[in-house]
């Protein structure tokens, strides 16, 4: 009996303890039923209701919109090379006597994307996607499948502009405000790898990308929006479904994506798609110089407060520059009011500058601050 006396104050206390701790954390209501535990489901929508759902919740109306217009673009090449790599050898040809060399010949076959920018059949796609093409095959979203041709191609932008004729085709809306922020989210729409039309999302990683290597005017839109082979010359639309770039290129060491890919933007390709249609050529103002970028080290020797700017390292003889006075040197400083902050950006806005306009600019020689008004000639087309 002693020891279930010892043992009962313990269990009495525990169970007391029990009690408070029950009525601390489980409340019953006044009913004195245990509550109800509130859960709030899904329930399922309709289409009505979806429409009225605000539209970052989904990029669905805006795929809809922009996708009919991007194309799938098939290329086939025809490349004949000897049947033999022996009977390339001039030696052996002279101690054969052999005149003509048997050919074989191959189909070469690529796939790319392309966006169609006006209802009259106009495609546009990177240069390097129909370069050498002896065929292209334009391929619509609906089934239609029709032999585009070449209108014309910008190997500085990498750009090229094809002409099919169907009839009541999409086309998609350019957004050429220049507004693109960093952050901004965008949807890349090609044909990677073949798969077929595929949506990826990502945002503006950056603007105005340049220093890339991969054509002489450079302005890339930067995305994370995953871009693979294939998806060249495809779109990259905003949320509202209008094209503020064309994809060009991704930076990989595995050909697959890795979150950075470049697109030029659509005002480049709107202006190089009216070149091609009216002239034939990409036509862009020439000011004969060369200029290097002025370092802090230079704009302090210059007794400069920032090194905004370039300096003329060469000019060419009786062109546009050396006809306006502008000598080796020379820092220039702003054009047209603006100020000048690299090399590449200064090439940029002379490229679009229209040969025979008078472009003004602010020089610095030998400590002194001038005005020199120059006119602007055509910049030749390079050598291929």
């Amino acid at each position: 009996m002693g020891k279930f006396k010892l043992l009962s104050w313990p269990v009495t206390t525990g169970i007391l303890a029990a009690l408070v701790l029950i009525q601390f954390f489980y409340k019953t209501d006044e009913s004195g039923l245990a509550p109800k535990v509130e859960i709030i489901e899904t329930q399922a929508i309709t289409q009505q209701e979806a429409r009225a759902l605000p539209s970052r919740l989904s990029f669905a109306e805006a795929v809809d919109r922009a996708s009919p217009a991007v194309v799938n673009i098939y290329t086939q090449t025809l490349v004949r090379q000897p049947a033999n790599p022996l009977l390339n050898d001039p030696l052996f040809q002279q101690f054969f006597n052999i005149e003509r060399l048997p050919q074989q010949e191959r189909i070469q076959s690529s796939l790319g994307s392309g966006v169609i920018l006006s209802p009259q059949g106009y495609v546009v796609t990177n240069n390097h996607v129909i370069s050498g093409a002896d065929s292209i095959v334009v391929s619509l979203q609906d089934g239609r499948e029709a032999l585009a041709t070449v209108i014309g191609s910008d190997p500085e932008t990498d750009l090229a502009l094809l002409k099919i004729n169907l009839p009541s085709l999409p086309s998609i809306i350019l957004n050429t405000t220049d507004n693109l922020r960093v952050g901004d989210i965008v949807l890349a729409i090609g044909n990677p790898f073949g798969v077929g039309q595929t949506v990826t999302q990502g945002i503006v990683s950056a603007t105005g990308r340049n220093s890339i290597g991969l054509s002489t005017y450079e302005s890339f839109i930067q995305t994370d929006a995953a871009i693979n082979p294939g998806n060249s010359g495809g779109a990259l639309i905003d949320p509202n479904g209008h094209l503020v770039g064309i994809n060009t290129a991704i930076f990989s060491q595995s050909g697959g994506s890795h979150g950075i890919g470049f697109a030029i933007p659509a005002i480049t390709a709107r202006q190089v798609m009216q070149d091609l249609i009216e002239h034939g050529r990409v036509i862009r103002g020439w000011l004969g110089i060369e200029v290097q970028e002025l370092t802090l080290q230079l704009a302090e020797s210059f007794n400069l407060d920032s090194n905004s700017g370039v300096i003329i390292s060469g000019v060419v003889r009786n062109g546009p520059a050396h006809s306006a006075g502008l000598q080796p040197g020379d820092i220039l400083l702003a054009m047209n009011g603006t100020a000048i902050t690299t090399g590449r950006d200064l090439m940029r806005r002379i490229a679009r500058t229209k040969p025979g306009e008078s472009v003004r600019f602010e020089i610095l020689r030998n400590e002194r601050k001038f005005s020199i008004v120059a006119e602007m000639s055509e910049r030749t087309q390079p050598a291929r």
